[in-house]
């Protein structure tokens, strides 16, 4: 048996675990905060066997897809001084996953 630990950006969270759960994986989501970015994410547990991890991690690549957003930083005002001037837009990448797979030693239903 493994434990597949997904840690995905949110932007396409719904679309994974319905694709996960239309092939009958047990999923549990966990909303976590990236060390890096400090952004939400969301980390799914998958408890599968062996042979089943291949197909779950085909189905995370066919639906986590990374996307482009644009944003614009609006200026930040502190008091009487604005801190922020920079008002133009930015591309943000999105999406993309990051996957674990590990040994479980012992599972239980109860």
């Amino acid at each position: 048996m493994k434990l597949i630990y997904a840690i995905l950006r949110n932007d396409n969270v719904d679309e994974i675990t319905e694709a996960l759960a239309a092939e009958s994986y047990s999923v549990t989501k966990l909303s976590t905060i990236g060390g890096g970015t400090r952004r939400g994410n969301t980390t799914l547990l998958i408890g599968t066997e062996d042979e089943l991890v291949h197909r779950a991690v085909e189905i995370m690549k066919k639906e986590c897809r990374n996307t482009q957003k644009i944003i614009v930083n609006m200026p930040y005002v502190s008091g009487t001084s604005v801190i922020n001037y920079e008002t133009k837009p930015m591309a943000v990448e999105g999406g993309g996953a990051t996957i674990f797979v590990v040994d479980v030693e012992k599972y239980e239903k109860i």
